[in-house]
């Protein structure tokens, strides 16, 4: 493993070069475009190198179990196209799913079994320049994965930004991002992205306070050392500033006076964040009307744009994914809340038929394929546990222009929820937090969350309601959920039977607290607690 003493040697040789010489327009289209035209070339080359070179690679050993070499990969992406390509490979077994991939399951297929490890799908073609943590997604650690993070796909993601927000007339708006600090990558991202080409933001709210603690002192220095570099190379970036989530009066109070001075903000932020800056101004009758969130690391729903549209705010939503970086860019004039623009140039998307829970419908499963060199993991057909609507047209907007023309929407989780049995996917978790119990409690899409933990052996599942809802009856908010499950068009299959075992084992219990965040600052609809941090998850 590299150590990281060599990654710090090189990120000081690289960053003033990446810092002091933005990218400008020009470079930005013609970076996406070159990259787009050589997707089939960069794939091979990655298939290559990465895989049937790299000895370690569990690509390998599937690829070996299937009978396929090199050469083989390579007639089909010349012959059919890439795309043809990874769905054979797919039906051929060559795929990973997320369990897998988070190094949670080892794989099995027929008489092949190969326990990994998360870093066992590393990428080694990558060029190292410091190291992050992925953001969380199913658990209160949330912050749990190593990932390595080169300067250079920083630089071709900035291109995307660049096109995004001159197509929507932000690139003169004053910037602000509310993301936690390292060991969490995403706000670092942010900045760095944003500075290569030329924009600066003047304030860092950060959910996570910057730790000395020892298991932190790395990424303590590491951002100390991006902050003070950047000054020196005039090019200053924001120190960060402690901005918990139940204070989000603060970041609201900062976008109102931007909008009283006549120049409305940018603000990067989860999309629950930017939901209870919304609530905070509108408690506190600050106006931050003409606000521009761009969100992302949770759906963006219906619910929470009435929130971000009462508060006189538009919001675009992006689609990323930690192990290998933006997926999909938020389309400027888009079909529905949450439409991208597939990052195309740089990753392939597949689609596959799958039934997450056995009595319920199937959904189109996504799995991702990087193809650019610089990705923190290669990803080769690897399930990312989310299902969308994916289609072909041209928008109109620049993206789109460029040749970005595959489109994904409806994105949502399908992670299931499962109690004495019996389960449910995200998206139902998703609909009842967000319209069914706000709307008959009070409350906001925040102010709700299902979660999951194991207890004497069995999972056990509560619905946690934050005290900002006010007095409730938690028999009527368990007959609530009961019921919307048990109700048309959800009373099929496993729902309905659910509801029903649920409601005779007394199996759904309410707890008033604030909702679990994980270290990302995301607040998830359906959230789970494992055996290893059932103790820390209850600290809160």
């Amino acid at each position: 493993m590299l150590s990281r003493i060599t990654m710090a040697v090189r990120f000081g040789r690289d960053f003033g070069t990446f810092l002091q010489r933005p990218l400008s327009p020009d470079e930005c289209r013609q970076q996406l475009v070159r990259q787009l035209e050589g997707r089939e070339a960069a794939f091979l080359d990655i298939v290559q190198r990465g895989i049937f070179d790299n000895a370690r690679s569990p690509y390998r050993a599937l690829m070996r179990h299937a009978g396929i070499a090199y050469g083989d990969v390579a007639e089909w992406a010349r012959a059919s196209g890439l795309d043809a390509t990874l769905a054979r490979l797919h039906d051929a077994g060559v795929s990973i799913t997320l369990d897998e991939f988070k190094g949670r399951q080892p794989i099995r297929r027929g008489g092949l079994v190969l326990p990994v490890r998360a870093r066992d799908f590393d990428n080694p073609l990558l060029m190292a320049h410091y190291e992050t943590r992925t953001g969380g997604s199913r658990s209160v650690r949330g912050v749990g994965k190593r990932l390595i993070i080169d300067l250079n796909l920083l630089a071709h993601e900035s291109a995307y930004d660049y096109v995004f927000l001159s197509a929507v007339d932000a690139l003169t708006r004053p910037m602000g991002l509310w993301r936690p600090v390292p060991p969490a990558g995403a706000g670092m991202k942010i900045l760095l992205r944003h500075a290569r080409i030329g924009m600066r933001a003047e304030r860092w709210f950060s959910q996570a306070v910057l730790s000395r603690a020892p298991r932190n002192l790395r990424y303590y220095a590491f951002t100390r050392y991006v902050v003070a570099w950047s000054a020196l190379c005039r090019r200053r970036l924001p120190s960060p500033e402690y901005v918990p989530l139940e204070q989000a009066v603060v970041v609201a109070r900062w976008l109102a006076e931007k909008a009283a001075a006549g120049t409305p903000a940018y603000l990067e932020a989860n999309a629950g964040a930017a939901v209870r800056v919304c609530v905070a101004a509108q408690e506190h009758g600050l106006d931050i009307t003409d606000t521009l969130f761009r969100i992302g690391g949770e759906p963006f729903t219906e619910a929470r744009a009435r929130i971000i549209a009462g508060a006189g705010a538009r919001a675009f939503c992006h689609y990323n994914m930690g192990e290998a970086g933006r997926l999909g860019i938020a389309c400027s004039m888009p079909k529905a809340l949450d439409d991208v623009h597939v990052a195309m140039d740089k990753i392939a998307l597949l689609q596959r038929d799958r039934r997450p829970v056995a009595s319920g419908d199937s959904v189109g499963a996504l799995y991702c394929s990087t193809l650019h060199p610089a990705a923190p993991k290669i990803m080769l057909n690897v399930e990312v546990g989310d299902h969308g609507v994916l289609s072909e047209r041209s928008c109109g907007c620049p993206l789109g222009e460029l040749g970005f023309t595959q489109h994904l929407q409806g994105i949502r989780s399908y992670e299931k929820l499962t109690s004495e049995g019996m389960q449910f996917t995200g998206s139902e978790v998703l609909r009842l937090v967000e319209e069914v119990l706000p709307g008959r409690f009070g409350g906001g899409p925040t102010d709700y969350q299902f979660v999951e933990e194991e207890e004497g052996g069995l999972s056990r599942i509560s619905l946690v309601v934050s005290p900002r809802v006010g007095t409730v009856d938690e028999s009527q908010v368990v007959d609530t959920v009961l019921q919307a499950l048990g109700s048309p068009p959800r009373a099929t299959g496993g729902h309905w039977l659910m509801a029903e075992y649920w409601r005779g084992a007394n199996a759904l219990r309410v707890v008033r607290r604030e909702p679990y965040v994980t270290a990302a600052a995301k607040i998830l609809p359906l959230h789970v607690i494992r055996r290893d941090e059932g103790s820390r998850a209850r600290g809160g």
